[in-house]
């Protein structure tokens, strides 16, 4: 994701305070938008990520055909630990577009780009305590390509000057290989 994916006002838009963003924000490891600024920075260090190999952020638009079709609705990360043969994966989206399968849709995409390509032998994914609705689409997948819970890793995520705990699962490269979907998913890098 870059400033040639989503213009940086254009993201602003979506994440500033005056948006339903700081709803979606308190459940992730990022804040608000409070400028067209912050926009701009987050994509371009977003695009230093992708550069240097620790991070690929991709933009999700609803193909043609669905509601909202070619609307920015959310983000979709993927972090490598190269060093621990490790991915996290992550996600946002804005709230019209919560509850539409994009969740598990991600994971699995992510997923392919983790283990089939990148050769990594565990994928982590969590969510912050009280986000209901990721837990419930996080068991859902995990469950589906043969995860597991790790447990509640305490005090992990530091975030408006607090530090959060999270729920952390995994899925390895075996598991992901049993139960994996036939469906063939399309990633524009």
């Amino acid at each position: 994701m870059t400033t040639d994916t989503i213009a940086p006002l254009e993201l602003y838009e979506y994440t500033n305070p005056a948006t339903d963003f700081g709803a979606v924000a308190t459940h992730l490891t990022t804040d608000v938008h409070e400028t067209p600024n912050d926009a701009r920075e987050y994509l371009l260090e977003s695009e230093e990520g992708w550069n240097d190999d620790t991070r690929a952020n991709w933009a999700i638009y609803p193909l043609k055909g669905e509601p909202a079709a070619g609307e920015f609705a959310g983000v979709a990360s993927l972090i490598p630990l190269w060093e621990k043969r490790t991915a996290r994966l992550g996600l946002w989206l804005r709230k019209p577009f919560w509850g539409r399968g994009y969740s598990s849709e991600r994971a699995a995409a992510t997923m392919a780009i983790a283990f089939d390509r990148l050769d990594l032998e565990v994928v982590s994914v969590g969510y912050l305590k009280g986000n209901a609705k990721s837990e419930r689409a996080i068991e859902k997948y995990v469950e589906r390509y043969g995860g597991t819970y790790d447990g509640v890793l305490r005090n992990w995520v530091p975030l408006d000057g607090e530090i959060r705990d999270l729920h952390r699962y995994t899925i390895t490269a075996e598991a992901w290989e049993t139960n994996r979907p036939e469906t063939a998913y399309t990633v524009r890098e």
